[in-house]
C-alpha cells in the first residue's frame, strides 16, 4: 500500500533563481531565506524520506474544463520564462516521470466526479513553479505536475486531493506532495515595484493581506487546517495565488478539515513584489494525516 510521506506548501518566487549577487542587491545586501530554506528542506527532509514520486500542484498551469496531470516518461529541455527572462533563462531540466501513477491519479479523481486528464503530449508546456522547485529539490525521483483548473471551486480542489490520496494508497509508492505557490498575491504597480523588492514583509501589498497570511501560518503551525479551509471566502479578498487551489488540493489529500498535521517553517515569511511567500512543511503524524 502506498503512502503520502510528507507534504509542503513551497514558494517558487522568481527571486530564488536569480544569481546570488542580484538576490543580495534587491534585498538590502542580505540573502532571501527562501533559498537556504529549500536546500535545508532537501537535505533534512527529502533525503530522509526518500520518496519514489513527487507530485507538484503548479499554480501557473491553468486549465479550464478539467484538471490535467503530466504522464510523460521523462520531461527534459531548457526553460526560459516568458514572464521574467532576465531572471529565469536557459534553465536545464531533466525530470523522470511516472505515467502509471499519473493515469491512476486521473482514474481516482474521476471517481470523485471531477474531470481529469493525463497528458503525455511532448509539446505540453512546463511552467516555472515546477522548474524552480525541481532545480533545488529533484534528485532523481519521479517528478510529475498537476495544473489548477481555473473554473474549479473549493470543493472541487478538495475532491481532487481526495482522489490523489486514493491513488497514492493504491499505487504502492512513497509520495511527497508539493503545493508550489504563494499566499496573498497582489503586485505593486510597475512605477512602484522597485521600492518594494526587499523581502521584508513590510512590503506586502496591504497590511490586511499580511495579517491574513500570518493568521493562516498560525493555523498551520497549530495543525488547524479546518480553519484555513472554512475561511477561504474572506481570504479570497487578498487574491491568494492560484485560487489557493494548490493548498486546497494538498489539504484534500491529507484529510481536508480533519487534517491536524502541524506545519513547520523552512523560511521566514517574506515579500516578493507585494506577494506573501513562505516554505511550510507538514510531516506525516504517526497516527496518520486525519488526526494528531
Amino acid at each position: 500500500m502506498g503512502e503520502i510521506v510528507g507534504a509542503g506548501l513551497l514558494s517558487h518566487a522568481p527571486t530564488i533563481m536569480f544569481p546570488k549577487k542580484l538576490r543580495y542587491e534587491i534585498n538590502d545586501g542580505h540573502e532571501i531565506s527562501l533559498v537556504p530554506g529549500l536546500r535545508q528542506l532537501r537535505s533534512e527532509v527529502l533525503d530522509e524520506l526518500k520518496p519514489d514520486t513527487v507530485l507538484l500542484f503548479d499554480t501557473h498551469w491553468f486549465t479550464t474544463v478539467e484538471f490535467v496531470v503530466t504522464a510523460h516518461a521523462r520531461r527534459s529541455g531548457v526553460y526560459t520564462s516568458e514572464e521574467l527572462p532576465r531572471g529565469m533563462a536557459k534553465i536545464p531540466y531533466d525530470m523522470k516521470g511516472d505515467p502509471e501513477f499519473a493515469r491512476l491519479i486521473c482514474a481516482r479523481v474521476n471517481d470523485e466526479n471531477v474531470h481529469c486528464h493525463a497528458s503525455d503530449d511532448s509539446a505540453l508546456p512546463v511552467h516555472y513553479p515546477t522548474i524552480n522547485l525541481a532545480h533545488y529539490l529533484n534528485h532523481g525521483e519521479a517528478w510529475i505536475s498537476m495544473g489548477i483548473c481555473q473554473t474549479a471551486q473549493d470543493h472541487n480542489f478538495l475532491a481532487v486531493g481526495a482522489g490523489v490520496a486514493a491513488a497514492v494508497a493504491a499505487s504502492g509508492r512513497r509520495v511527497v506532495l508539493i503545493a508550489s505557490g504563494g499566499m496573498s498575491h497582489r503586485f505593486w504597480p510597475l512605477d512602484e515595484l522597485e521600492q518594494h523588492e526587499s523581502s521584508d514583509p513590510v512590503h506586502i501589498f496591504t497590511p490586511e493581506a499580511r495579517t491574513a497570511d500570518m493568521q493562516r501560518l498560525d493555523w498551520w503551525q497549530q495543525g488547524n487546517h479546518k480553519s484555513v479551509i472554512e475561511h477561504m471566502n474572506e481570504y479570497r479578498k487578498h487574491g491568494p495565488e492560484g485560487k489557493f487551489g494548490h493548498y486546497l488540493m494538498l489539504a484534500g489529500a491529507l484529510g481536508g478539515i480533519n487534517c491536524q498535521a502541524k506545519g513547520r517553517l523552512f523560511s521566514e515569511y517574506e515579500n516578493a513584489t507585494g506577494t506573501g511567500q513562505v516554505h511550510v512543511w507538514f510531516d506525516r503524524p504517526d497516527s496518520g494525516w486525519n488526526t494528531n
